[in-house]
């Protein structure tokens, strides 16, 4: 029996959900194992699927999720506690991201709340004390309420028009409700980071935010076959600036969190209990007793995540080692912290908490991207490491 504080960080029904994941075991086997949660206990699958890619491929997945055979790690208790305690030194023991050689996508501008402040932002060239005017401009000759127009429909194409002739149409627009979804590179694979790491800020920002999201576990046959939280740390200052600094505002040490397991689909867990959840943030200040609350409903999102799964994987792009996809948020902090009238951003310390009930809870803490644990464990590490301990790799 699990604590009420272990319980938060696992779904509701946890008796019933796969889970499965990755940990980092030290010596003396010093290195990532494939996990699964069983009945409490945290068992260790390596030697059957010596990675997560390997392991969500699997044509019988679910049957041996259920059956398969491994090594007890103990409590999930124990591992949940080791993760939000971890020091910051690479081989302390700890939940990682539950992803290895999958390539690591995100969606952006897949609400309409969102897509008004992309377009603020860039309006604003990512000038935050702009931000409040120009909301106030834009949701006067726009409208704050564009979840009515269907992504690519007529009446999509007509208000572009419009818009077009307004001189208020934008690059954002065109992701938002034209026929093409934003998808981008979000990270690298081994790149991410899990339950209880930093999250990192690059030092040039002043203005950013966390993205709380769904993520899509999609194997290299297009399957969606699970999926986890996010946290899609974002830059909107850089961003803003220019849409073509989006990889500098989107990739950076620690800048994509995920976890605390991937929660596989069954029969009691769908891409329909995906569609209908809401997903929930807390912000929390060290030091200033600064407390935000937000949520993201994905009912209100604009592109079906289906949908943007075939816009990211077809005959037009393949992923032979699986990839994780972010949905993307309707969450765009615009509390004040600090000065009236320039938003919300980050302070170093803030501590992330993202949730639903469904997954469960990711929980993080920003620092600067230079100040964090530098990424130094990759693909090439995580072979030399599998060979090293005589795992048999395919």
């Amino acid at each position: 029996m699990q604590s009420n504080l272990h319980s938060s960080f696992l779904p509701t029904d946890v008796s019933t959900a796969l889970l499965v994941g990755r940990v980092w075991r030290a010596g003396p086997v010093n290195g990532p194992c494939v996990v699964l949660v069983r009945g409490g206990q945290v068992i260790d699958i390596t030697a059957s699927a010596p990675t997560v890619s390997d392991l969500l491929d699997r044509q019988d997945l679910l049957e041996f999720v259920r059956n398969c055979k491994g090594e007890s790690l103990g409590d999930v208790a124990g591992w949940l506690d080791k993760s939000m305690a971890a020091p910051a030194e690479a081989g302390a023991e700890k939940l990682l991201a539950p992803c290895d050689l999958q390539a690591i996508k995100a969606c952006g501008v897949t609400f309409a709340v969102s897509l008004l402040e992309r377009v603020i932002e860039e309006q604003a060239g990512g000038d935050a004390t702009k931000a409040e005017q120009i909301r106030i401009d834009l949701q006067r000759t726009i409208g704050s309420d564009l979840s009515a127009i269907r992504p690519g429909s007529p009446e999509a194409e007509t208000l572009k028009r419009e818009l077009i002739r307004q001189g208020t149409w934008s690059q954002y627009m065109e992701v938002g409700i034209g026929p093409d979804a934003e998808v981008f590179s979000k990270s690298q694979p081994m790149s991410a980071v899990g339950l209880g790491a930093d999250v990192g800020l690059h030092p040039t920002s002043s203005w950013n935010n966390p993205e709380p999201e769904i993520v899509l576990a999609v194997n290299s046959r297009a399957e969606i076959v699970g999926a986890t939280l996010g946290n899609d740390v974002n830059l909107r200052d850089i961003e803003g600036r220019s849409a073509l600094l989006l990889g500098k505002a989107k990739d950076n040490n620690g800048s994509c969190a995920i976890g605390p397991f991937v929660r596989l689909f069954d029969d009691g867990f769908t891409l329909d209990t995906i569609r209908t959840c809401t997903v929930n943030l807390t912000i929390e200040g060290q030091d200033d007793g600064f407390t935000l609350e937000g949520s993201s409903r994905m009912a209100e999102i604009s592109r079906d995540p289906a949908d943007l799964v075939r816009q990211t994987c077809g005959a037009h792009h393949q992923y032979p080692d699986g990839f994780f996809l972010f949905l993307g948020t309707m969450f765009s902090p615009i509390k004040d912290r600090g000065a009236e009238g320039k938003g919300f951003t980050h302070r170093l310390g803030d501590r992330v908490t993202i949730s639903t009930p469904s997954l469960g809870t990711l929980v993080n803490q920003v620092q600067r991207s230079d100040a964090i644990a530098p990424w130094t464990f990759g693909v090439r590490a995580l072979y030399r490491n599998l060979s090293s301990r005589g795992v048999a790799v395919s």
